[in-house]
């Protein structure tokens, strides 16, 4: 039987660790409630911005009884004060909904919600001069959700969604962060079994070089 509260702290407890030492912490996932434990060592002494890139906000609340799931790290981030909604983003959302709970929350809290069809719209460039709005000088955490990019390059994952990023979008975005002061990162969603061509890894493990690459240059200009 799992046991979500325990592995959540055995989650954070490990991060601390890391933080401590002065370790960035990069992830890859796992599904996405992985990042409500890391964010809670991370901001451990205070809260932090929040680059979200994703097809879902997940900002809903219980799933299946537990609320600690995969839809809901950055509801309970919130909650908990581990990220400011003020100073967090969430790029690339789309697809149908049952219920536009999580929407509404996202909105209400004071994120800014960035839809699919409003990325388009500005582009690239775009999008990273509202980040450099919400975001500024301060101290932020990137989420990337592989299913924020179109299932044609990436179908391993359980919940993709049509009308998606290309991976160079994926690329640009990351890349114009490195100017961020990013305090970690992770990547996350990818499903094996559902990957039988391997793109999705090949994309996902590319990303992730990329986040790997503007750290080690932000840690260089130190």
């Amino acid at each position: 039987m799992y046991d979500l509260p325990t592995v959540n702290n055995q989650i954070t407890s490990f991060y601390k660790k890391l933080v401590g030492e002065g370790v960035f912490p990069l992830s890859v996932g796992g599904d996405h409630s992985i990042t409500y434990p890391i964010l809670r060592a991370v901001a451990e002494k205070g809260p932090v911005g929040l680059v979200h890139i994703d097809a879902h906000t997940d900002t809903w609340d219980e799933w299946m009884g537990s609320n600690l799931n995969h839809g809901a790290p950055f509801r309970r981030a919130v909650e908990d004060g581990f990220i400011d909604p003020k100073w967090t983003i969430q790029i690339g959302i789309r697809g149908a909904q049952n219920s536009p709970e999580g929407w509404n929350y996202s909105k209400d809290s004071g994120m800014r919600v960035i839809f699919v069809e409003e990325f388009r719209e500005l582009g690239v460039e775009g999008v990273l001069k509202e980040i450099e709005k919400v975001i500024g000088n301060g101290g932020c955490y990137l989420s990337f959700d592989i299913d924020s990019i179109d299932p044609v390059y990436t179908p391993g994952t359980g919940t993709p969604e049509i009308g998606g990023l290309t991976p160079f979008e994926g690329q640009q975005l990351i890349r114009g962060l490195k100017a961020k002061k990013l305090v970690g990162a992770d990547l996350v969603e990818v499903s094996p079994p559902f990957d039988q061509s391997g793109n999705t890894a090949l994309v996902a493990a590319t990303l992730v070089f990329e986040m790997l690459c503007i750290v080690a240059e932000q840690i260089s200009d130190k």
